[in-house]
């Protein structure tokens, strides 16, 4: 049953890859609104958790106002699909018009030295085309991705993303990720990395959105190994003056500065909770672009855990 099912899932992707490049761009997005609206109103495990997340981020929305927020995440996380489905089509000039991008000037000087940067993202908007547009614009992606079921499947994403002109490293099953990351950064790399949510042992708790919530090390621990500059990125949706589409908006936050003092790991949550800083405002302000269907507040994690407020929380 499980294999059936994966190649189900494989014969989905590879026929909806297929079938939405081919339709007009208006239709296309079209369609996935009605099967976004269509999910939100079924519902199921992901649009609950959705739902919960959302909750938790804007405590001042009543039933239908927390509604709306969750239709309006569904259609912001079908349109990352829909575009993800025609982003081998775009030509770089198709990436330039698509992308606004705001505080990108010392990201941009930095490499332009020949430095290195990494940057820490939270699962908003839409990273393949942020990842794609940055990798024209200005230096090729380095990324981590998490391995998908079925084989075939993940080896879709990878080749599409490597197409793209990314290099992906598999987040399990490959060699030491960290030692592969530090390498590229010691040789001048751009790394982006989702960090919102941890995937591993290792992560560190933070304050986000007036929750506790954990987090992925890796940004902040090769920043201080490497040297490399630390930037949170935050990426949003916005509709066109033109009133017809969107475009995406890259926002390039402050450099997150390695502290003075302190052992590594304190250093590390310090700034790990610098960037979640960052994404808390951007994920307050762009609620419905934070596509997060997964459980990363420890409330959620851990229920049988006496919530701790956090500061901002208890203020």
């Amino acid at each position: 049953m499980s294999r059936l099912t994966d190649r189900a899932a494989l014969t989905a992707y590879r026929a909806g890859w297929s079938l939405v490049r081919r339709l007009p761009e208006r239709l296309a997005y079209a369609v996935f609104d009605l099967i976004a609206d269509i999910a939100a109103r079924r519902g199921g495990s992901g649009v609950a958790r959705m739902r919960a997340n959302y909750a938790r981020v804007r405590p001042d929305l009543d039933a239908a106002g927390l509604d709306a927020l969750v239709r309006a995440g569904m259609r912001s996380y079908l349109r990352y699909w829909c575009e993800a489905f025609r982003l081998p089509d775009l030509t770089e000039a198709d990436l330039v018009a698509r992308v606004r991008t705001v505080g990108d000037a010392p990201v941009r000087a930095h490499l332009g030295a020949g430095k290195p940067a990494v940057m820490f993202l939270g699962h908003m908007g839409n990273w393949d085309l942020a990842g794609a547009w940055s990798t024209t614009q200005l230096a090729p992606v380095t990324t981590v991705a998490e391995r998908l079921k079925p084989e075939e499947l993940y080896d879709e994403f990878l080749g599409f993303r490597e197409r793209l002109g990314m290099r992906i490293l598999p987040l399990t099953g490959g060699s030491d990720v960290f030692r592969e990351l530090t390498k590229a950064l010691r040789a001048s790399a751009f790394v982006a990395l989702l960090a919102d949510r941890d995937l591993t042992a290792g992560g560190v708790e933070v304050d986000f959105c007036g929750h506790r919530a954990r987090m992925a090390v890796g940004p902040a621990a090769l920043a201080v190994t490497t040297g490399a500059a630390l930037h949170p990125v935050s990426v949003h949706y916005e509709r066109r003056a033109t009133g017809r589409g969107y475009e995406l908006v890259i926002v390039f936050h402050d450099r997150v500065e390695v502290p003075a003092t302190g052992a590594t790991r304190e250093k590390v949550a310090t700034m790990t909770q610098a960037c979640a800083d960052a994404l808390t405002g951007a994920v307050r302000e762009h609620t419905e672009d934070w596509h997060m269907m997964q459980r990363v507040f420890v409330e959620d994690l851990d229920p049988a855990r006496t919530p701790v407020a956090s500061a901002e929380g208890a203020a």
